[in-house]
């Protein structure tokens, strides 16, 4: 019922209005001068008033349908398909009302309506022209219904793009708002997301999987670094319990490299994570095993001449 409240004001305007049409229908034939014009202003405050009861309508509908999920809890996949899905939808229906209101009152003129006569006869060089003039705005118009439908990416869907990371903040039929890590904005048409790759982190699901690199000498013992791995990850809140991995990647002249895989339950904790385990690894070697670091090696000969 709450919803509904903001419906009322804008029905009681347009009610009026309305009504004053009746009045003006029967009185106004015998108006002259500025008094003439009342009728045609009233038919077009009503044509606004029906405008915005509508605009109102569908932000009523969006709300109480969405109330049926929860895009804060910790699995949101299907609540932020629906809410992408939504509103996109919405926008795109309350541009279509507003185009139709604004052809309406345009109508509502009798030589704006005659050339509109003049303009449907030929169509063909109208479409034309308009076509060539509006190429971009169409398809940035109709990649956001394609996202809206295909849907690459949801509401709050973590992305790498244009070698930016962070989340899917706000989705426009024209443009979509990605807040990067570090609360910066991005600002990107719709149609870039069609045309360009980009990485999506969460595409089917929230969790993910993350990656530490550490370097150290051929003299670190494996065993011990996993048995540390080990304890880090059970006395974090931050490991989903998931992945726990520690592998010997590669050996370069000088360091061997491992890599240590671990999951978390969304993009976010498993950047922590990693920080996390980055930190406390490079502390158990610097505590235990200072000797296993990365060193360069130095060795020297004995000149057997002198």
């Amino acid at each position: 019922m709450k919803n509904y409240r903001r419906l009322i004001i804008p029905f009681l305007v347009t009610l009026v209005l309305v009504l004053a049409k009746i009045y003006f229908r029967e009185e106004s034939a015998t108006w002259t001068g500025l008094f003439s014009v009342l009728p045609h202003i009233n038919t077009i405050l009503i044509i606004l008033g029906f405008t915005w009861c509508l605009l109102v309508l569908t932000g009523i509908l969006k709300r109480i349908f969405l109330k049926q999920f929860d895009i804060n809890q910790e699995n949101n996949l299907r609540a932020r398909k629906v809410y992408t899905q939504l509103n996109i939808l919405q926008k795109i229906v309350n541009f279509i009302i507003i185009i139709l209101g604004i052809g309406l009152i345009l109508v509502s003129f009798e030589p704006i309506r005659k050339i509109g006569v003049g303009l449907f006869a030929s169509a063909g060089v109208a479409g034309i022209i308009i076509g060539f003039s509006a190429q971009k705005a169409i398809g940035t118009l109709v990649a956001g219904i394609q996202i809206a439908f295909a849907q690459p990416f949801r509401l709050d869907d973590a992305v790498v793009v244009e070698g930016e990371w962070g989340w899917i903040e706000e989705v426009n039929l024209t443009y979509v708002v990605v807040r990067i890590w570090d609360q910066r904005r991005l600002v990107l048409p719709t149609t870039y997301f069609l045309e360009k790759p980009f990485q999506n982190w969460t595409r089917t699901s929230a969790d993910i999987i993350g990656s530490v690199f550490i370097y150290t000498d051929y003299s670190v013992p494996f065993d011990a670094l996993r048995e540390e791995l080990d304890r880090i990850l059970e006395n974090t809140p931050l490991w989903d319990k998931k992945v726990k991995v520690l592998q010997v990647t590669d050996a370069k002249e000088r360091t061997v490299e491992s890599r240590i895989l671990v999951s978390a339950k969304n993009s976010p904790t498993a950047w922590d994570l990693r920080v996390h385990v980055r930190e406390k690894m490079i502390e158990f070697l610097q505590k235990n095993y200072p000797a296993a670091l990365p060193r360069t090696r130095v060795v020297l000969e004995e000149n057997k001449s002198s």
